[in-house]
């Protein structure tokens, strides 16, 4: 019996090596045709999002280009586990509250799972 489950568990883990840059790809084609239903449709530019004249300023906070949430990303998949404190140590962030904001983000996205404490990459 136990034979046969370290098998199956073996043929599940390979399966979702394969799945995963197929899932990957998902979220960045999920995010690339939300950042286009944005674009204005009357061809006013792009980048320019629904709704802004030429020269309007932007309200609230810039979005950041999510370099920082990649790192962290990274830093997950290589540490599976690690809390939030740990990531802000490794990637230098001080204070570590910023990351909780990451991670959460990350979270929603369906890119890393929290465990406890710990975060694990999906």
């Amino acid at each position: 019996m136990t034979d046969f489950l370290a098998e199956k568990r073996a043929e599940i883990d390979n399966r979702l090596k394969e799945l995963r840059p197929l899932y990957e790809e998902y979220l960045v084609l999920e995010r690339a045709k939300a950042a286009l239903e944005n674009v204005n449709a009357t061809g006013g530019g792009a980048g320019r999002t629904r709704g802004a004249a030429a020269g309007a300023r932007r309200r609230g906070r810039r979005r950041g280009s999510g370099t920082r949430a990649q790192e962290a990303l990274e830093v997950v998949r290589q540490n599976p586990g690690i809390t939030v404190a740990e990531i802000a140590r490794q990637l230098g962030v001080n204070p570590p509250n910023y990351m909780y904001r990451v991670l959460a983000t990350l979270e929603s996205e369906g890119a890393v799972r929290k465990e406890g404490r710990g975060y694990t990459a999906v």
